[in-house]
């Protein structure tokens, strides 16, 4: 009995320890998500006009205008899939969600011909990975949680290096993203995006009609989408990037409650195991007081 007590209280203790830090993971994150939900939320409206514009320049093109972000290309069957994960755990199912999301669209893009080159942001997504031996072509890391502008722009210009260099030098011909959007606190949902050529997804009136605002363009339509589509890519990047770190913060919250909650149930039911334990002992020793004194009045 009183190894079983020894046995309990040691759970007890271990259980408490943990406790503390899932505490304290919880009230970090709590600090932080309004930060990161407020640049998220600050990004959108730039992020709305920027498409707002493209797709008004984009509808001005001429038929006779190819631009490369703009075209279909034909010349190779590699596509391009970054996909945002976290670069820690603890966060519930945030990050095989993201990366179930993504590897979905890779598979249905290899059954249609094409061949996927992975590029990841975060330290767990990089780990899936290479604990499966699968190839990725660059890694992004540590900043996952608070992701920055001149990240944002390292991403989008490897990628767009990747989209517009010739087949023979490594071009893809698509360009894809999965991150996790944030809606609330209590739902982020994954999110699978074709970036590139580029689909123009706001903003667009009605078919037989004008994008509303409309522009004049100086000094023309292709030199402003020019000046325009790279931008474009690299504010969108960056609003998936706010976006899942605000989503991952929310989630991490989420999941240190929830871990709190259970071992705070876990502590109840080793301190009542524990007092069981110890009851039993107490009768088992007064058992043996009384067999004695029996017996000493036998004898």
């Amino acid at each position: 009995m009183a190894g079983q007590q020894r046995v309990y209280r040691a759970r007890i203790h271990s259980t408490q320890g943990l406790q503390k830090i899932f505490r304290a993971m919880e009230m970090i994150a709590a600090s932080r998500i309004s930060r990161a939900r407020a640049k998220a939320e600050a990004s959108w409206p730039y992020t709305r006009a920027m498409t707002r514009a493209v797709s008004a320049a984009a509808a001005h093109v001429g038929k006779d205008v190819h631009h490369p972000l703009l075209t279909e290309r034909t010349d190779t069957a590699d596509v391009a899939v970054l996909v945002v994960t976290a670069d820690r755990g603890m966060c519930g199912g945030f990050n095989s969600t993201v990366i179930r999301a993504a590897e979905q669209r890779i598979s249905e893009l290899e059954a249609t011909g094409h061949h996927a080159i992975r590029y990841v942001v975060g330290r767990r997504g990089a780990s899936y990975y290479d604990f499966r031996d699968i190839p990725v072509e660059q890694a992004w890391t540590g900043h996952s949680d608070a992701p920055t502008p001149e990240l944002a722009m390292e991403i989008a210009d490897a990628l767009l290096a990747r989209f517009t260099a010739a087949a023979g030098e490594g071009g893809v011909a698509e360009i894809h993203i999965a991150y996790t959007h944030y809606k609330n606190m209590v739902s982020q949902v994954p999110q699978l995006i074709r970036m590139l050529p580029l689909e123009i997804v706001e903003g667009v009136a009605p078919a037989g009609q004008e994008p509303l605002p409309l522009y004049e363009f100086e000094p023309s339509t292709e030199a402003v989408l020019q000046a325009l589509l790279p931008s474009y890519i690299r504010g969108r990047i960056g609003d998936c990037l706010l976006q899942s770190a605000a989503s991952e913060l929310a989630a991490r919250q989420r999941a240190m409650h929830t871990a709190t909650d259970n071992a705070e149930d876990l502590i109840r039911n080793y301190t009542r195991l524990a007092n069981q334990a110890r009851q039993a002992e107490i009768t088992n020793e007064i058992s043996e007081i009384v067999s004695g004194a029996d017996a000493l009045k036998g004898a």
